[in-house]
């Protein structure tokens, strides 16, 4: 079967498919879900070296428990999320946090030196500032602002109420306001 008529199947379907021995499911699954995963873990860990390797290893742990996985009661893509956040914060207790400084931005050909140089002050201030937040209120932004998750879905991986997670939200926003709030002239942003 080509890889683009498993377009159509859920992450569910393509996971039984795998379980059942279907090496273009697992491929199908891995190219829809490896840039999600990658994309959390490097917003959470701030490294993309460390982000590929958690990526790889949330991969192998899907794997590992397709077998096993039990249709209706969590989203593929949610238990991946759960997972990676998980791996990303024993990574990140294990070994102290690489300075932002050294992580290179990637260029991009299409912009200008100014603008790639502004956008790269904003990422760093942007990374910096959600580095000084608690794990859990970072997590909770990273997943809501950053990769577009509802309060339902980010209750469930980090196993918390909504309620919870408008809380945390509101907290990290205030807080992020805060470490952020001199810095609008120095990042380019004018009231025009």
């Amino acid at each position: 079967m080509p890889l683009d008529a498993m377009n159509d199947l859920s992450d569910d379907a393509l996971l039984v498919l795998y379980a059942n021995g279907d090496a273009a499911a697992a491929r199908a699954l891995t190219l829809r879900l490896t840039p999600r995963v990658f994309g959390h873990a490097y917003r959470l860990l701030g490294n993309q070296a460390d982000a590929e390797d958690v990526t790889q290893e949330a991969l192998m742990r899907l794997w590992k428990i397709a077998p096993d996985w039990r249709q209706g009661e969590a989203k593929v893509s949610t238990w991946l999320y759960r997972v990676t956040a998980n791996l990303c914060t024993d990574r990140l207790r294990r070994k102290p946090s690489a300075a932002l400084d050294s992580i290179p931005e990637p260029e991009d050909d299409a912009r200008g030196a100014t603008e790639t140089m502004q956008d790269k002050e904003r990422v760093d201030a942007l990374h910096t500032a959600l580095g000084a937040l608690p794990d859990r209120q970072r997590q909770a932004i990273v997943l809501r602002h950053l990769e577009g998750l509802g309060n339902p879905e980010i209750a469930h991986i980090m196993d918390i109420g909504p309620r919870a997670v408008e809380s945390l939200i509101a907290r990290g926003k205030r807080a992020l306001t805060g470490l952020l709030a001199g810095r609008r002239k120095d990042l380019g942003y004018t009231d025009d």
